[in-house]
């Protein structure tokens, strides 16, 4: 097959794509009818992509190989076709969210991590499907429906960046952005066996998503890329991250170069069980496999678990319902929605003021404990859920979602690769937490780990 044949081209990583296009090897106009081509014949069965602007799209790859003509690329996305999940703010594109109130919306103005990608030359295909303001890990909704799984099409991609992840996993875009809450970018990444990162909490601002910054859950909420390929993450995460003069959780922190980690010093923890739910006899495999093959490059490592997994999973869940749902209320409101998706969680069990005080200082003394298990420990291998991906029709939420949900509260960087198959043919992903602020640590042990197990695996479809 000729290296720039459009099937090979769809397969490319971002940082590959954005080279061959510097260097005049294929142009940006050639990238993105590929991914419009691919988006049309798989999306029909998928349904990812729910929003598709292929005329501006084609124009901006028009205008974006004139720009290296003259010597003038944008940026290190020169060219490179996106997606971008729905529940973020597109200037001129539907932004719905997966509300039905937001069905027509259309914003004025991009999100900040929008804008940056697109500054760096990116192009925007279209918007993929979430859920109902990405509150479930069932990628489904009123307006758009179900999202399918492009390894098999009876089973999901799980939520909330679903639609993100199956058609990047399918070759329909060379990446996306999503978020991140409970697992939503780490769980669609091992159902879709691709590569994400859900960042430090503080690197990349939330401005424009439709679950933004501020209030009781503002530490959970973490904005991340997801892509075929770990050098595409470190690609990415230095053009989102920052102070965007609005999301005051935001630290001007740098990041570090993950090429340059060395692997022998560190001292690694791995688990197999979050002590609630079991994983599979084969993701137990990858864990202790991944532990293997980081001990064969150098690295110490010990099999233990964080304390107090247990007792966040419950806390949270205790908080997510404190209110008894008028958060929730108050989103539909807002959004001027009338009828919600059945899986939306519209009601708690409402505390009172003193109950919640004492729900938040609890919760606070549990990141205090876990923050002093990483005195021992740089990196925790562990698995992103108990399950593969789940059937459609399955009820929502990832079997053992605390896998994921626990290094939201933490706010530590983790990051998913593919790392193995189930016996239906379903990727299975190893996540990779670290400690905070050391981002570029966590894509070094994924890395290494992507190129000993082979990381993502061209789907059937």
């Amino acid at each position: 097959m000729p290296p720039d044949d459009p099937n090979q081209l769809i397969y490319l990583s971002a940082a590959s794509l954005a080279q061959r296009i510097r260097e005049k090897k294929v142009s940006s106009q050639e990238a993105v009818k590929a991914c419009l081509a691919r988006i049309a014949k798989v999306n029909p069965q998928l349904n990812a992509v729910v929003q598709l602007c292929a005329e501006r799209a084609l124009l901006e790859a028009k205008e974006a190989d004139a720009l290296l003509a003259k010597g003038k690329p944008k940026g290190p996305l020169h060219g490179v076709p996106m997606t971008i999940k729905d529940s973020f703010d597109t200037a001129g594109v539907v932004s719905a969210g997966g509300t039905l109130g937001r069905k027509d919306h259309v914003p004025a103005q991009d999100a900040t991590v929008v804008a940056r990608v697109r500054a760096a030359g990116a192009i925007l295909l279209g918007k993929t499907n979430t859920p109902e303001f990405t509150l479930s890990f069932v990628t489904n909704n009123l307006i758009y429906g179900p999202t399918k799984n492009p390894y098999h099409l009876d089973y999901q991609p799980s939520g909330s960046s679903g639609g993100a992840a199956a058609i990047v996993a399918s070759g329909g875009a060379a990446f996306e952005i999503g978020s991140d809450f409970a697992g939503s970018i780490r769980v669609p990444s091992h159902a879709c066996g691709i590569a994400g990162i859900k960042p430090t909490h503080g690197l990349v601002p939330r401005t424009g998503h439709i679950v933004g910054y501020g209030g009781a859950f503002d530490s959970m909420q973490q904005i991340g890329p997801l892509a075929r390929r770990v050098e595409d993450l470190a690609l990415l995460l230095p053009i989102l991250a920052g102070p965007d003069s609005l999301d005051a959780a935001t630290a001007p922190v740098p990041l570090g170069n993950y090429r340059r980690v060395d692997l022998r010093p560190l001292r690694i923890a791995w688990y197999l069980s979050n002590g609630e739910l079991d994983p599979t006899p084969e993701i137990a495999k990858v864990v202790r496999d991944c532990a293997a093959l980081m001990t064969a490059a150098g690295a110490k490592c010990t099999e233990a678990r964080p304390p107090l997994l247990k007792e966040v999973g419950e806390l949270r869940g205790k908080l997510g319902g404190a209110d008894g749902g008028a958060g929730v209320q108050r989103r539909l409101r807002r959004a001027g929605t009338k009828q919600s998706s059945p899986q939306l969680g519209l009601r708690g069990n409402p505390l009172s003021s003193a109950e919640f005080a004492t729900l938040t200082e609890q919760l606070d003394g549990c990141r205090s404990r876990m923050l002093a298990f990483l005195e021992d420990y740089d990196v925790i291998l562990c698995p992103p859920s108990a399950r593969p991906a789940p059937r459609l029709g399955d009820p929502p939420g990832p079997p053992g979602w605390n896998y994921t949900s626990v290094y939201n509260i933490t706010g530590w960087p983790a990051a998913v690769v593919r790392a193995g198959t189930s016996p239906e043919g379903l990727p299975l992903g190893i996540q990779i937490v670290g400690r905070p602020w050391t981002d570029h640590v966590v894509l070094a042990v994924a890395a290494h780990l992507e190129s000993k197990t082979g990381g993502w695996q061209r789907p059937p479809i």
